[in-house]
């Protein structure tokens, strides 16, 4: 029995999975002298053996879509299949603030919206664009029209952009309402 197992351990100690003269071209090579297709190959024979990672650590362009259940879903409403399609993917939004503020003020009045936006749960980043104009990045997406809700009763705001569709804040007056007139056309 003892034997056995030896040899049975020398055998596996020796074996190779494949023999000095199989080796590819590019296995040959001097790692030095690697080009990127050598290292693409190296690092795919690194991840044979590796395990799948789980869905919520793959990168977010490698995720799966959420599924979405239309029959519990009010379709009158084209923005809750937008919200549902958006849920868990990042989504960007465009700020336009009213009047001419300048950097400051925008930076001043957008990092007042953020943390009211944080203290209600909605996880947003901000960056600003002009001196008038930031950009609100929202992790899951579908919290951007909840962010949505709150960001046209401030007196400050013009427009959100969201996925291309603006919402006027509601002291936008003329310009929400000349842009009405011109869609309606």
């Amino acid at each position: 029995l003892f034997s056995a197992a030896f040899a049975l351990l020398f055998v596996a100690s020796t074996a190779k999975k494949s023999k000095e003269g199989a080796k590819p071209d590019w296995a040959k090579k001097d790692v030095r002298d690697f080009n990127d297709a050598d290292l693409e190959r190296l690092y795919e024979q690194g991840e044979e053996d590796e395990e799948p990672l789980e869905p919520d650590e793959l990168p977010e362009h490698m995720r799966p879509a959420p599924k979405i259940d239309m029959s519990k879903m009010d379709t009158s409403n084209p923005e809750n299949i937008l919200k549902a399609s958006k849920k868990g993917r990042m989504l960007m939004t465009f700020i336009t603030l009213l009047g001419k503020p300048t950097r400051e003020e925008t930076e001043e009045i957008t990092s007042i919206w953020q943390t009211s936006l944080m203290n209600n749960h909605i996880s947003v980043d901000r960056y600003i664009l002009d001196d008038n104009r930031a950009l609100f990045t929202f992790k899951d997406g579908s919290q951007a029209w909840e962010a949505k809700d709150f960001l046209v009763q401030q007196d400050q705001l013009e427009t959100i952009t969201i996925e291309n569709k603006p919402y006027y804040g509601k002291n936008a007056g003329d310009k929400a309402q000349s842009k009405k007139a011109v869609d309606e056309l």
